[in-house]
Protein backbone atom coordinates (compact mmCIF):
# COMPACT_ATOMS: atom_id res chain seq x y z
CA UNK A 1 0.00 0.00 0.00
CA UNK A 2 1.64 3.55 -0.91
CA UNK A 3 0.59 7.07 0.86
CA UNK A 4 2.14 9.90 1.21
CA UNK A 5 2.46 11.25 4.74
CA UNK A 6 4.53 13.86 6.46
CA UNK A 7 7.05 13.10 9.63
CA UNK A 8 7.07 17.07 10.39
CA UNK A 9 2.96 17.96 9.76
CA UNK A 10 2.90 20.62 12.10
CA UNK A 11 4.81 22.87 9.37
CA UNK A 12 1.92 23.49 7.41
CA UNK A 13 0.29 25.50 9.16
CA UNK A 14 2.46 27.86 7.65
CA UNK A 15 0.45 27.49 4.73
CA UNK A 16 -1.96 29.79 6.34
CA UNK A 17 0.39 32.71 5.87
CA UNK A 18 0.23 32.25 1.62
CA UNK A 19 -3.34 33.54 1.29
CA UNK A 20 -2.62 36.24 3.75
CA UNK A 21 0.24 37.34 1.97
CA UNK A 22 -1.97 37.28 -1.17
CA UNK A 23 -4.32 39.82 0.71
CA UNK A 24 -1.77 41.80 1.87
CA UNK A 25 -0.03 42.30 -1.76
CA UNK A 26 -3.79 43.54 -3.10
CA UNK A 27 -4.56 45.90 -0.90
CA UNK A 28 -1.02 47.15 -1.39
CA UNK A 29 -1.49 47.19 -4.79
CA UNK A 30 -5.32 49.22 -4.19
CA UNK A 31 -3.28 51.80 -1.86
CA UNK A 32 -0.20 52.41 -3.95
CA UNK A 33 0.32 55.91 -5.46
CA UNK A 34 3.04 57.46 -7.34
CA UNK A 35 5.72 59.19 -5.77
CA UNK A 36 6.51 61.35 -8.22
CA UNK A 37 3.95 64.10 -9.15
CA UNK A 38 3.25 65.87 -12.10
CA UNK A 39 1.16 69.82 -12.66
CA UNK A 40 -0.88 67.79 -15.40
CA UNK A 41 -1.25 64.13 -16.93
CA UNK A 42 -2.36 65.10 -20.26
CA UNK A 43 1.23 63.96 -21.69
CA UNK A 44 0.37 60.12 -20.92
CA UNK A 45 -3.39 60.40 -22.29
CA UNK A 46 -3.40 57.41 -24.92
CA UNK A 47 -0.24 55.37 -23.55
CA UNK A 48 -0.41 51.79 -23.39
CA UNK A 49 0.98 49.81 -20.70
CA UNK A 50 3.54 47.40 -21.47
CA UNK A 51 3.96 43.43 -20.66
CA UNK A 52 6.38 44.58 -18.47
CA UNK A 53 3.66 46.91 -15.98
CA UNK A 54 2.15 43.13 -15.61
CA UNK A 55 5.40 40.98 -15.40
CA UNK A 56 6.12 42.89 -12.22
CA UNK A 57 3.51 40.71 -10.84
CA UNK A 58 4.95 37.76 -11.82
CA UNK A 59 7.88 38.21 -8.91
CA UNK A 60 5.59 38.02 -6.13
CA UNK A 61 3.09 34.40 -7.71
CA UNK A 62 6.74 33.04 -8.18
CA UNK A 63 7.48 34.10 -4.35
CA UNK A 64 4.08 32.93 -3.20
CA UNK A 65 5.03 29.32 -5.26
CA UNK A 66 8.59 29.27 -3.72
CA UNK A 67 6.88 29.67 -0.40
CA UNK A 68 4.40 27.33 -0.87
CA UNK A 69 7.34 24.38 -1.46
CA UNK A 70 9.98 25.22 1.11
CA UNK A 71 6.76 24.86 3.82
CA UNK A 72 5.89 21.35 2.11
CA UNK A 73 10.36 20.88 2.27
CA UNK A 74 10.32 21.89 6.05
CA UNK A 75 7.14 19.44 6.20
CA UNK A 76 9.31 16.33 5.07
CA UNK A 77 6.54 14.59 2.52
CA UNK A 78 6.86 10.78 2.94
CA UNK A 79 5.90 7.88 0.54
CA UNK A 80 5.33 4.94 2.82
CA UNK A 81 5.20 1.44 0.96
CA UNK A 82 3.57 -1.60 3.37
CA UNK A 83 4.00 -5.63 2.44
CA UNK A 84 2.25 -8.05 4.15
CA UNK A 85 3.44 -12.11 4.36
CA UNK A 86 0.53 -13.94 5.15
CA UNK A 87 0.50 -17.51 6.14
CA UNK A 88 -2.17 -19.60 7.08
CA UNK A 89 -3.20 -22.56 8.91
CA UNK A 90 -5.91 -24.13 6.23
CA UNK A 91 -8.97 -25.02 7.35
CA UNK A 92 -10.60 -27.83 4.71
CA UNK A 93 -14.68 -27.74 4.42
CA UNK A 94 -17.20 -29.92 2.65
CA UNK A 95 -20.81 -28.17 2.65
CA UNK A 96 -23.44 -30.86 1.98
CA UNK A 97 -26.45 -29.70 0.91
CA UNK A 98 -30.00 -31.67 0.68
CA UNK A 99 -31.71 -31.03 -2.51
CA UNK A 100 -34.52 -33.16 -2.15
CA UNK A 101 -38.05 -31.63 -3.25
CA UNK A 102 -38.86 -30.80 0.15
CA UNK A 103 -36.49 -28.16 0.12
CA UNK A 104 -38.56 -26.39 -2.05
CA UNK A 105 -40.69 -25.39 0.87
CA UNK A 106 -41.56 -22.20 1.79
CA UNK A 107 -41.08 -21.73 5.61
CA UNK A 108 -37.61 -20.13 4.61
CA UNK A 109 -37.48 -17.10 1.55
CA UNK A 110 -38.09 -17.61 -1.05
CA UNK A 111 -37.50 -20.93 -0.16
CA UNK A 112 -35.11 -23.57 1.76
CA UNK A 113 -32.63 -24.42 -0.43
CA UNK A 114 -32.33 -21.23 -2.70
CA UNK A 115 -31.87 -19.68 1.23
CA UNK A 116 -29.40 -22.25 1.61
CA UNK A 117 -27.77 -21.05 -1.20
CA UNK A 118 -27.81 -17.66 -0.61
CA UNK A 119 -26.19 -17.98 2.85
CA UNK A 120 -23.76 -20.75 2.07
CA UNK A 121 -22.55 -17.98 -0.76
CA UNK A 122 -21.39 -15.90 1.87
CA UNK A 123 -20.21 -17.85 4.65
CA UNK A 124 -18.02 -19.30 1.91
CA UNK A 125 -16.50 -15.66 0.50
CA UNK A 126 -16.10 -14.72 4.02
CA UNK A 127 -13.56 -17.56 3.98
CA UNK A 128 -10.77 -16.43 1.20
CA UNK A 129 -8.08 -18.69 3.05
CA UNK A 130 -9.93 -21.79 3.32
CA UNK A 131 -10.13 -25.05 0.62
CA UNK A 132 -13.94 -25.86 0.43
CA UNK A 133 -15.63 -28.43 -1.49
CA UNK A 134 -19.60 -29.26 -2.38
CA UNK A 135 -21.36 -32.08 -2.25
CA UNK A 136 -25.20 -32.60 -2.74
CA UNK A 137 -27.72 -35.38 -2.00
CA UNK A 138 -31.26 -36.50 -2.12
CA UNK A 139 -31.62 -40.04 -3.25
CA UNK A 140 -28.18 -40.21 -4.37
CA UNK A 141 -25.20 -38.46 -3.64
CA UNK A 142 -22.64 -36.75 -5.77
CA UNK A 143 -19.80 -34.27 -5.71
CA UNK A 144 -20.83 -30.82 -7.16
CA UNK A 145 -17.23 -28.97 -6.70
CA UNK A 146 -13.85 -30.65 -5.18
CA UNK A 147 -12.09 -28.70 -2.61
CA UNK A 148 -10.46 -25.63 -3.98
CA UNK A 149 -9.75 -21.83 -3.06
CA UNK A 150 -10.93 -20.85 -6.10
CA UNK A 151 -14.47 -19.65 -4.60
CA UNK A 152 -16.08 -18.06 -7.54
CA UNK A 153 -16.28 -21.19 -9.43
CA UNK A 154 -17.34 -22.87 -6.31
CA UNK A 155 -19.91 -19.77 -5.77
CA UNK A 156 -20.98 -20.33 -9.70
CA UNK A 157 -21.39 -24.38 -8.88
CA UNK A 158 -23.32 -23.78 -6.04
CA UNK A 159 -25.90 -21.50 -8.04
CA UNK A 160 -26.53 -23.94 -10.39
CA UNK A 161 -27.14 -26.42 -7.75
CA UNK A 162 -31.36 -27.38 -7.89
CA UNK A 163 -34.44 -29.72 -6.88
CA UNK A 164 -34.35 -32.90 -9.25
CA UNK A 165 -30.92 -33.05 -10.73
CA UNK A 166 -30.73 -36.35 -8.87
CA UNK A 167 -33.51 -38.65 -7.57
CA UNK A 168 -35.18 -37.56 -4.86
CA UNK A 169 -35.18 -38.90 -1.31
CA UNK A 170 -32.95 -37.82 1.91
CA UNK A 171 -29.96 -40.15 2.04
CA UNK A 172 -28.30 -38.60 5.17
CA UNK A 173 -25.87 -41.25 5.34
CA UNK A 174 -24.61 -41.32 1.71
CA UNK A 175 -24.43 -37.57 1.50
CA UNK A 176 -22.01 -37.72 4.62
CA UNK A 177 -19.71 -40.82 3.21
CA UNK A 178 -19.24 -38.71 -0.05
CA UNK A 179 -18.42 -35.88 1.94
CA UNK A 180 -15.77 -38.28 3.79
CA UNK A 181 -14.42 -39.31 1.16
CA UNK A 182 -13.75 -35.99 -0.17
CA UNK A 183 -12.13 -34.60 2.47
CA UNK A 184 -10.56 -37.90 4.37
CA UNK A 185 -6.80 -37.81 2.50
CA UNK A 186 -6.68 -33.99 3.02
CA UNK A 187 -3.74 -32.79 4.86
CA UNK A 188 -5.13 -29.38 6.15
CA UNK A 189 -4.61 -28.65 9.85
CA UNK A 190 -8.67 -28.84 10.58
CA UNK A 191 -11.03 -31.20 8.21
CA UNK A 192 -14.52 -30.10 8.79
CA UNK A 193 -18.14 -31.19 6.99
CA UNK A 194 -21.35 -29.11 7.68
CA UNK A 195 -24.25 -31.40 6.74
CA UNK A 196 -27.45 -29.70 5.96
CA UNK A 197 -31.41 -31.23 5.84
CA UNK A 198 -34.62 -30.77 6.42
CA UNK A 199 -35.90 -34.58 6.72
CA UNK A 200 -35.34 -38.27 7.93
CA UNK A 201 -33.20 -40.42 6.15
CA UNK A 202 -35.07 -43.03 4.09
CA UNK A 203 -32.79 -44.02 1.40
CA UNK A 204 -29.13 -44.77 0.32
CA UNK A 205 -26.95 -48.13 1.37
CA UNK A 206 -24.64 -46.46 4.21
CA UNK A 207 -26.70 -45.67 7.81
CA UNK A 208 -25.75 -42.16 8.67
CA UNK A 209 -24.32 -43.55 12.07
CA UNK A 210 -22.07 -45.85 10.12
CA UNK A 211 -21.39 -42.30 8.17
CA UNK A 212 -20.35 -41.09 11.38
CA UNK A 213 -17.70 -43.47 12.65
CA UNK A 214 -15.60 -43.30 9.19
CA UNK A 215 -15.92 -39.34 9.74
CA UNK A 216 -14.30 -40.44 13.88
CA UNK A 217 -11.98 -42.38 12.41
CA UNK A 218 -10.70 -39.93 10.08
CA UNK A 219 -10.57 -37.19 12.65
CA UNK A 220 -13.23 -35.33 10.55
CA UNK A 221 -15.80 -32.82 12.44
CA UNK A 222 -19.63 -32.95 11.40
CA UNK A 223 -22.03 -29.76 11.82
CA UNK A 224 -25.04 -30.76 11.48
CA UNK A 225 -28.06 -28.19 10.11
CA UNK A 226 -31.80 -29.08 10.56
CA UNK A 227 -33.34 -26.85 7.80
CA UNK A 228 -37.43 -26.60 8.81
CA UNK A 229 -39.91 -24.13 10.79
CA UNK A 230 -41.18 -26.03 13.69
CA UNK A 231 -44.51 -27.32 13.26
CA UNK A 232 -46.02 -27.53 9.40
CA UNK A 233 -44.76 -25.56 6.64
CA UNK A 234 -46.30 -24.85 3.22
CA UNK A 235 -45.22 -27.72 0.44
CA UNK A 236 -45.52 -26.96 -3.45
CA UNK A 237 -47.92 -29.53 -4.36
CA UNK A 238 -48.68 -30.26 -8.31
CA UNK A 239 -52.91 -30.35 -8.72
CA UNK A 240 -54.56 -30.38 -11.94
CA UNK A 241 -54.67 -26.85 -11.58
CA UNK A 242 -51.39 -26.02 -11.25
CA UNK A 243 -48.65 -25.62 -8.28
CA UNK A 244 -50.50 -25.31 -4.94
CA UNK A 245 -49.22 -25.13 -1.44
CA UNK A 246 -50.44 -27.12 1.32
CA UNK A 247 -48.78 -27.26 5.00
CA UNK A 248 -47.02 -30.43 5.85
CA UNK A 249 -45.64 -31.54 9.04
CA UNK A 250 -42.32 -30.68 9.28
CA UNK A 251 -40.02 -33.89 10.26
CA UNK A 252 -36.30 -33.90 10.53
CA UNK A 253 -34.73 -36.37 12.06
CA UNK A 254 -32.82 -34.50 15.17
CA UNK A 255 -31.57 -37.64 16.97
CA UNK A 256 -29.38 -38.96 14.54
CA UNK A 257 -28.14 -35.24 13.29
CA UNK A 258 -27.42 -34.88 17.03
CA UNK A 259 -25.88 -38.16 17.04
CA UNK A 260 -23.40 -37.63 13.75
CA UNK A 261 -22.30 -34.51 15.67
CA UNK A 262 -21.74 -35.78 19.01
CA UNK A 263 -19.62 -38.44 17.46
CA UNK A 264 -17.23 -36.45 15.28
CA UNK A 265 -16.71 -33.45 17.69
CA UNK A 266 -19.23 -31.16 15.90
CA UNK A 267 -22.46 -29.28 17.18
CA UNK A 268 -26.09 -29.68 15.67
CA UNK A 269 -27.97 -26.78 14.65
CA UNK A 270 -31.65 -26.03 13.76
CA UNK A 271 -32.48 -23.07 11.56
CA UNK A 272 -36.18 -22.13 11.92
CA UNK A 273 -35.65 -19.46 9.24
CA UNK A 274 -33.39 -17.61 7.24
CA UNK A 275 -31.97 -15.56 10.24
CA UNK A 276 -31.43 -18.55 12.38
CA UNK A 277 -29.76 -20.10 9.05
CA UNK A 278 -27.61 -17.12 9.05
CA UNK A 279 -26.87 -17.27 12.84
CA UNK A 280 -26.19 -20.93 12.32
CA UNK A 281 -23.44 -20.62 9.57
CA UNK A 282 -22.24 -17.90 11.90
CA UNK A 283 -21.28 -19.66 14.94
CA UNK A 284 -19.95 -22.39 12.58
CA UNK A 285 -17.41 -19.61 11.02
CA UNK A 286 -16.85 -18.55 14.89
CA UNK A 287 -15.55 -22.31 16.01
CA UNK A 288 -13.41 -22.52 13.19
CA UNK A 289 -11.53 -20.17 12.57
CA UNK A 290 -8.43 -20.01 10.37
CA UNK A 291 -4.97 -19.64 12.12
CA UNK A 292 -3.87 -16.47 9.96
CA UNK A 293 0.11 -14.73 10.72
CA UNK A 294 0.48 -11.40 9.43
CA UNK A 295 3.89 -10.41 9.53
CA UNK A 296 3.86 -6.40 8.31
CA UNK A 297 7.17 -5.03 6.41
CA UNK A 298 6.76 -1.08 5.83
CA UNK A 299 10.00 1.03 3.56
CA UNK A 300 9.66 4.90 4.27
CA UNK A 301 11.22 6.98 1.37
CA UNK A 302 12.10 10.67 1.61
CA UNK A 303 9.98 12.83 -0.95
CA UNK A 304 11.25 16.41 -0.03
CA UNK A 305 13.49 16.53 -3.17
CA UNK A 306 11.08 17.36 -5.77
CA UNK A 307 9.47 20.28 -4.61
CA UNK A 308 12.80 21.83 -2.83
CA UNK A 309 14.14 21.90 -6.73
CA UNK A 310 11.35 23.22 -8.26
CA UNK A 311 11.24 25.90 -5.05
CA UNK A 312 15.09 26.57 -6.15
CA UNK A 313 13.87 26.67 -9.27
CA UNK A 314 11.25 29.66 -8.83
CA UNK A 315 13.48 31.61 -6.09
CA UNK A 316 16.05 31.48 -9.45
CA UNK A 317 13.79 32.41 -11.80
CA UNK A 318 12.72 35.63 -9.88
CA UNK A 319 15.95 36.70 -9.44
CA UNK A 320 16.25 36.48 -12.73
CA UNK A 321 13.29 38.61 -14.26
CA UNK A 322 14.21 40.89 -11.16
CA UNK A 323 17.79 42.03 -12.13
CA UNK A 324 17.16 42.06 -15.90
CA UNK A 325 13.86 42.81 -17.15
CA UNK A 326 12.29 44.45 -14.34
CA UNK A 327 15.43 45.67 -12.96
CA UNK A 328 14.67 49.54 -13.76
CA UNK A 329 11.01 48.92 -12.30
CA UNK A 330 12.29 47.19 -9.27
Amino acid sequence: MNGITFAEPNFLYLLILIPLAIILYLLKQQNASASLRMPALSPFYGSKRTFRHYLRHILFALRVLAMTFLIIVLARPQETNRFQNVSTEGIDIIIALDISSSMLARDFTPDRLKASKNIATEFISGRPYDRIGLVVFSGESFTQCPLTTDHAVLINLLRDVDCGMIEDGTAIGSGLATAINRIKDSDAASKVIILLTDGVNNRGNIAPATAADLAKVFGIRVYTVGVGANGVAPYPVQTPFGVRYQNIQVEIDEDILRNIADKTGGSYFRATDNDKLTQVYQEIDKLEKSKIDVTQFSRTEEKYLLPALLAMILIFVEVLIRQTILKNLT
